[in-house]
This record gives structure tokens, sequence and C-alpha cells, in this order.
């Protein structure tokens, strides 16, 4: 689909200069631009490409000063890193905006189907089901028996969601995620360990994104809670009865252990370890593999370390550390002095 630098101006608010009938069909980086393509220039790192790009349309900030000669057509924005990010959810709107039904998908008869989807091949979906309006399920999702989707959510590919769960609006789940497998929960016995029945369920609120692979286990009793606008990365586990508050982003290979409840806000980095029944403060930040054992309950504070500390004592901590080879020889030295000191 073609569309020219006046259009697009009209999209994101801006100012052309330059020829308003130039047309586009793609996006590109600026430093790979083509004839035929819209990219943007924000970083000033990368002011000199505008020179060279071939791209037929750059969107740049408001601020820009030109300095040479320009092959394309400038769009003047209040933020050229808004703006771009505007026209590429548009672009994925366009690219996915998939709809229909496939002969080859499995519906039960007593599942309620809202307007305007897209079921795609070997879908499965469940008896007493609840699909809202412009859902789109990908080839290969399964989704189990009394389950509600809200309004415009997304599961990609290979997505599995078991019974009883609860999906919020404008959800994306990627491929391969999973929402409410059994929480990992047993009895030590004698004879050996006894599996303790899961029949909770998991709750995501509304505009909740999750990575590839992410794994979502339910409660034993009750529900775990994943809240609005929630922003998850690939590979993360949240364990049975865990919450984890609005807004927390959470990175790649993190795990979060059964009953821990993190708040609102979080920044979590990747291979951040969790231990269960902790209470996680509002606005607490954690570096990257970050091990915590116990609650962190003073909010906005920030956490480096295996066991986790806070990052000025942390910093104190490693520098100490890389200086302990040099403490050791000191110490033996003067325990050898000493002993050379002492008489017979």
């Amino acid at each position: 689909m073609n569309f020219t630098a006046k259009q697009i101006s009209e999209l994101v608010n801006g100012i052309v200069e330059g020829n308003p009938e130039t047309t586009i069909n793609q996006v590109s980086r600026i430093e790979e631009g083509k004839p035929g393509s819209i990219s943007f220039l924000s970083n000033p790192l990368y002011t000199h490409f505008i020179y060279t790009t071939e791209a037929s349309i750059v969107i740049v900030n408001k601020s820009f000063i030109q300095e040479h000669p320009v092959k394309s057509t400038l769009i003047r924005v209040d933020s050229a890193e808004v703006a771009f990010a505007k026209l590429l959810e548009l672009y994925n709107q366009i690219k996915n905006n998939k709809s229909g039904i496939s002969k080859q998908c499995c519906i039960a008869e007593s599942a309620v189907l809202g307007e305007n989807l897209y079921v795609g091949e070997y879908a499965s979906i469940g008896e007493n089901t609840h699909i809202g309006n412009n859902v789109k399920i990908y080839p290969q999702v399964y989704i189990g028996d009394n389950t509600r989707i809200g309004d415009n959510t997304i599961l990609y590919p290979g997505v599995k969601i078991y019974s009883d769960n609860i999906i919020g609006k404008n959800c994306i789940f990627h491929a391969g995620v999973v929402i409410g497998s059994d929480g990992f929960r047993f009895v030590p016995q004698n004879e050996g360990n006894k599996k303790i029945p899961q029949i909770g369920n998991v709750v995501i609120e509304d505009d909740v994104e999750m990575g590839a692979n992410c794994t979502i286990d339910r409660a034993t009793l009750g529900s775990t809670i994943i809240r609005k606008g929630v922003k998850f990365d690939n590979l993360i586990h949240v364990a049975h009865n865990c919450e984890v508050g609005e807004n927390t982003y959470i990175a790649a290979g993190t795990g979060i252990a059964g009953s821990t409840k993190v708040g609102k806000n979080c920044l979590i980095s990747g291979h951040v370890a969790m231990a269960p029944h902790l209470t996680i403060a509002d606005n607490t930040s954690m570096g990257g593999a970050t091990g915590v054992s116990k609650s962190l309950t003073t909010p906005g504070l920030s956490y480096l370390g295996s066991p986790a500390m806070e990052v000025s004592k942390y910093r104190k901590s490693i520098i100490y550390f890389r200086n302990f080879p040099k403490i050791v020889e000191r110490l033996e030295k003067l325990e050898k002095e000493r002993k050379q000191g002492t008489p017979d």
C-alpha cells in the first residue's frame, strides 16, 4: 500500500519540506534507506546519514538544522521517534489485519464468539469460552474450556491457554506463551512426592504483552494475577499465586517463585530470580541476575547482586571483592614478617 508525504504528515501532525506527493510503500533504517521507503532521524549520532540516505521520506525533529542538501522529502514533527513509532504501529496493524475463520480450526458449539475475528488453521477453542471482538487467534493456538478473551487481543502461533483463565483486552501473547499450566507443588512422602492439585486460575488484565515462551502458572487456590499494562520479554516464568503489579516491565529469563507479590512500576532486568512468598515494593529496580531472597519493602530503590543489595552497597562491595587478592597478599606478607620477627 502506498502513502504520500502529505498523507503521512497529516497522520503525525507534521510539516512537509519537499514534494508532498512523494510516495512510499515500506519502512527502513536511515542508513539503509532505499527509494520508496520512509525512515526517521532522532539520534544526533545518525545525522550524517540524512545527507546520503536514499529513503524517499525522512521524519525529523522540528529542531533539526539542515547543513547540506538532502535527496529526501522531510516531514518535521515535535518528536521524530514518537511519530515514527506511530507509523510503525499503523504499518503493523495493516500487515496483521487478518480476518475470517479457517475451516481447519476446531471451535466448540458452546463457545461465544465476537465480531471480526481471525481464527487460523488448527486452532482449538474449548467449551463455554467467550472470545471478544477483533481478536486474532493464529494457527495452532489452544484455548481451554471456560476461558474468556477480551477485545482486540492477539494470540500468536502456538499460544496455549488452559481452562478457566481470564485474559483482558488489548493483550498480545507471542508464540509459545503458556497460560495456566500447573503450579509446582508437591508434598514429600515416604513413598515419593505427592502432587497437590492446582485448581485455581490465571487472571491477566488489559494491555499486557508477553514475549515468546513465557509461562504463567495457575494458582493452587484463587488466582495468579498479572495486572494492567505489564510487559514481559521472552522466557519469563511466573509461578502459582504470584501477582505482578501494574506497568511493571520484566526482561528475559526472569523467574518468580510461588506467592511472591511484585509491586507496580517495577523495572526488572534479565535473569533475575525471586524466592517464594516475598513482597517487592512499588517502583523497585533490579539489575541483571539479581537474586532476591528476602522481601524488598521500601519503594523506589535499586538492587544488584545475589543476594540482592542496594546499588550503593553493592558497588562498594564489588570494589572490595576485586581488591581481595591484593588484601590476601598483604595479610600473607604481614603474617610472614611477624613469623620472621618472632624469636625462637
